[in-house]
């Protein structure tokens, strides 16, 4: 295997670990760099790759939230676990929406819209909601800025949110972070829930593409699939922890005007 794929494989988990997490749209970033920095293995094994990839981004949220996630810790009474597994059991609804629509239709939805076009599209749209919406809560109080606050109604219409991620270039977090502020959520609590929800549902989405590619690899694509998965985890570490630290002071209308420019550059690029 020539050396040169390890290295687009780093420069891919780098882009997962960032985008995953910044409202900004993993996939579509991820689609965008492959139009520009291809990797040399079949369109099977990419189409795996760019989901499986993931996994590195989810180990990094359950080693941040370890504690606050784990139920059954020694150093938690009854109540606070209690809390937990109904933390848990709000996350699996918040699912469900997604997990329907995604297993029925998982197929027809990358043949008809995992191309540049959409990307653009959904990053241009979704950057201007993202200012509008900011605008229109300036001023507005949050009712729900604690975790335990949320209620298995509001889990399911945060759920009914990330179904718009499902065309890539929307962004599962901007989705699911958008919905929760239009329903009265913090930005805090927005974005940790969001990084909960990316457990499961990025887990589901990782097996489904593995169960279609099968389990065997070849000793390149097993390096390129590992090289990317641990890069993107060490830099989903630090991306989490930038975002956390980002929205304690600041609101999200700097990712809408990056959407914005983006998705007008891709579209001049790939029109001219």
């Amino acid at each position: 295997m020539e050396f040169i794929e390890i290295i687009k494989a780093i420069i891919l988990g780098i882009v997962e670990g960032i985008t995953e997490w910044l409202p900004i749209s993993s996939t579509g970033h991820m689609i965008l760099v492959d139009e520009f920095l291809q990797l040399n293995m079949s369109e099977a094994f990419k189409e795996m790759f760019f989901v499986v990839i993931q996994l590195g981004a989810i180990l990094a949220v359950l080693v941040l939230y370890w504690k606050k996630l784990i139920p059954f810790s020694s150093q938690k009474n009854r109540a606070i676990q209690k809390d937990t597994l109904f933390l848990w059991l709000k996350i699996l609804v918040a699912c469900v929406p997604a997990a329907i629509i995604g297993f029925m239709f998982d197929d027809k939805i990358d043949a008809m819209f995992y191309n540049y076009q959409t990307v653009s599209v959904t990053l241009i749209l979704y950057g201007i909601l993202f200012i509008i919406i900011e605008a229109r809560n300036k001023n507005r109080r949050p009712k729900i800025v604690e975790l335990e606050q949320i209620d298995y109604r509001t889990a399911l219409l945060i759920g009914v949110f990330q179904l718009l991620a499902l065309i890539p270039g929307t962004s599962r977090s901007g989705a699911t972070i958008l919905g929760a502020i239009l329903i009265g959520t913090s930005r805090t609590v927005a974005a940790e829930f969001t990084f909960f929800l990316a457990i499961p549902v990025m887990f589901g989405a990782s097996l489904v593409k593995l169960l279609k590619f099968g389990f065997v690899f070849t000793s390149a694509e097993m390096v390129v699939l590992l090289t990317g998965t641990v890069v993107a985890f060490f830099v989903s570490v630090l991306a989490i922890k930038f975002l956390v630290s980002y929205i304690q002071k600041h609101d999200f209308k700097v990712f809408g005007w990056y959407r914005i420019v983006l998705g007008i550059i891709v579209l001049i690029y790939f029109f001219v």
